[in-house]
């Protein structure tokens, strides 16, 4: 384990942190307030664009394996009492539109050192969630104008970095803000990742009423764990850990919720953004 964790260290943690505090030392040479927070959000935005094709990869398969899900109920319908007909029906069908069941997965596994090599870096810096010291920060830090005297100021548009907002009574309850503010762009982006509303029209035949309502039953099911789920358990992260941390989060959200859109539009937000859109006018 040591040695694997050596590897991570030089490849992934090490690396980051140098570029985390080169982007802060710019920033203060500069006296823009806030150096931290900003080299946070710009550190973020260089790992979203390094990790950009890989993420696209992953939408477009994503989006390929929903517009088959119709095609994989009807094989199922057909070959329930054949598990193996059934597998085979399925490989045939992904071979027939170019669809590689893995192909969501395995670019979130690449993902994985990056997140948690950026998330270590983090909480190593934030000043109150240190996991080594100055001394040890140091000591990986490429070049000697880049050794720290102390923890950069964690002072972001009258937030405090390190502060955590489980701890508003202390800080003050606006500090409570930032956790609801990441479970929102969460549950954007994961409502995002859904395919869009089935509509029903009065024209449609018995049989697709009943197929629609059959997609419908087994979305319901994924939108109730994912959809609700999911910003519930990243809002708590962001109410239990530091401010900073939210701040990378959130971030990291906004361009995934741009990238999405980019590549498979607004998905199971299409029919909430529509409310919203001013009809044309010939």
């Amino acid at each position: 384990m040591g040695a694997i964790g050596d590897i991570f260290n030089t490849l992934f943690l090490i690396p980051i942190i140098n570029l985390l505090l080169l982007i802060y030392y710019g920033l203060n040479s500069l006296h823009i307030p806030g150096s931290l927070g900003f080299a946070l959000i710009i550190l973020t935005v260089l790992i979203r664009l390094l990790v950009w094709p890989v993420m696209t990869s992953q939408i477009k398969a994503t989006k390929k394996m929903a517009d088959l899900k119709p095609h994989l109920d009807e094989l199922k319908r057909k070959h329930k009492d054949d598990k193996q007909a059934m597998a085979s029906a399925q490989m045939a069908l992904y071979k027939e539109h170019g669809v590689n069941p893995a192909g969501g997965c395995l670019p979130a596994l690449i993902q994985i050192p990056i997140f948690i090599g950026l998330y270590q870096a983090i909480i190593n810096i934030l000043p109150g969630m240190q996991n080594g010291n100055l001394g040890w920060i140091n000591s990986i830090l490429y070049f000697p104008w880049l050794h720290l005297d102390n923890f950069p100021d964690p002072n972001f548009f009258g937030l405090n970095l390190g502060a955590k907002p489980s701890d508003f009574s202390k800080y003050g309850i606006s500090l409570v803000s930032v956790p609801l503010i990441t479970a929102l762009l969460t549950f954007v982006q994961s409502k995002m990742t859904l395919p869009r509303p089935i509509k029903h029209y009065p024209s449609d035949s018995p049989k697709e009423e009943k197929e629609k309502e059959s997609m419908e039953d087994s979305m319901s099911a994924v939108q109730s764990q994912m959809v609700f789920l999911m910003p519930i358990m990243i809002g708590y992260f962001a109410f239990t850990f530091p401010v900073g941390l939210a701040i990378y989060w959130n971030a990291y959200t906004i361009l995934g919720i741009i990238q999405q859109h980019r590549i498979a539009g607004w998905g199971g937000m299409a029919d909430f953004v529509g409310k919203f859109k001013t009809p044309s006018t010939k």
